[in-house]
């Protein structure tokens, strides 16, 4: 299995997406400012790795910090956090990783000791907390693959839209972690990956994760999936997120809306696969999710060569909002929620805070 994430003495050591998958190459971030720029580039993505991610970004640059004093520190820390903090908008799972370092950082200057002895404590206490969320991560897809797989026939086959594999997390997969759990509990799964225009997430990163693993995969195009669910050949659909409401409104990539309509229409199960992290109780409803907007150039080009008239006027919206009423499940490490949702995501919470706690 190849490491997605990872920090090394060197740095924070990436799987640079953007070369895939002609290319097999490394980015090792030696500053905070490398990370940010992996991040929003998309030489690292899906909303858990970025988590994962803005982690090692902030222990990264505190730890080369040169800061004297624990007041030159503090506002170093609050440079490096903004800097991370501006690079994905959608993605909750960011904000939750820089909220849980910002926690350690506070608690590690309190108490007695020395300026410098503030300051060692804290640069260590980040690495350790940055490399706790990268296993975190791992174990909560584990867990969440082994409740998805129980969803699955005996012999299925699963669409999936973009990457929500190993790729998108620290490890493992969330949509693709059940598919890894369903063979590994002995069931026979075989994967319809939409190519997921315009970044091709599906056919540059999710073909290529599974054809790495020997998962049986069919490569199609994004307007293919309604024929093939018309045709029978779909049994259920199962896709990641990057930041889900409290209602259940689910924020995905770029055409997640359009594949759920197709299922409810086909009468097939979507199944949304997503860690506690992802889910922001904070928001009552998907409406309120920023949505971010990239550049135009990466819907008009493709590895540099146009494919759009010069000068015509293109968007690029990298997420849209399926509403939760095409929700047929959301899939967490604390176990699967069905509607309401208002209801049974708070539930799960509780049962994590439950088990923290014990």
């Amino acid at each position: 299995m190849f490491k997605t994430i990872e920090w090394t003495d060197e740095g924070v050591r990436i799987l640079d997406q953007t070369r895939l998958p002609v290319e097999e190459i490394y980015f090792t971030c030696r500053t905070y400012q490398d990370v940010a720029h992996a991040i929003r580039s998309m030489v690292i993505r899906g909303a858990p790795a970025i988590g994962v991610a803005a982690a090692m970004g902030v222990a990264l640059g505190v730890n080369n910090s040169s800061a004297a004093t624990v007041r030159e520190l503090r506002s170093e820390f609050e440079s490096i956090i903004e800097e991370i903090s501006t690079t994905r908008p959608t993605a909750v799972n960011l904000f939750w990783a820089l909220e849980r370092m910002r926690r350690v950082f506070t608690e590690s200057l309190g108490g007695r000791g020395t300026s410098a002895e503030k300051i060692a404590s804290a640069k260590a206490r980040l690495v350790e907390e940055a490399q706790r969320i990268c296993a975190e991560d791992i174990a909560a897809n584990q867990a969440l693959g082994r409740h998805g797989a129980a969803l699955l026939k005996h012999s299925a086959t699963v669409l999936t839209h973009c990457n929500a594999g190993a790729l998108a997390t620290a490890g493992y997969g969330t949509a693709l972690g059940i598919v890894r759990s369903a063979l590994a509990a002995g069931k026979k799964v075989h994967v319809f990956a939409d190519e997921t225009r315009p970044f091709l997430q599906g056919s540059r990163l999710t073909a290529w994760e599974l054809a790495k693993d020997g998962i049986p995969v069919t490569l199609i195009t994004d307007n293919m999936a309604g024929h093939f669910m018309q045709r029978g050949k779909i049994n259920a659909v199962i896709v990641g997120a990057d930041r889900i409401a409290a209602n259940g409104d689910v924020a995905n990539k770029i055409g997640t809306y359009t594949v759920a309509v197709l299922a409810r229409e086909n009468k097939i199960p979507f199944y949304v696969a997503a860690p506690l992290s992802t889910i922001d109780l904070r928001i009552r409803s998907g409406g309120k999710i920023p949505i971010e907007e990239r550049s135009p150039y990466e819907v008009t080009h493709w590895g540099g060569v146009a494919t759009a008239p010069e000068n015509v006027e293109a968007r690029h919206p990298a997420f849209d909002i399926t509403p939760h009423r095409y929700v047929s499940a959301i899939i967490t490490e604390r176990g699967i929620a069905r509607r309401p949702f208002t209801k049974s995501l708070k539930l799960l919470f509780s049962k994590s805070q439950s088990r923290s706690l014990g």
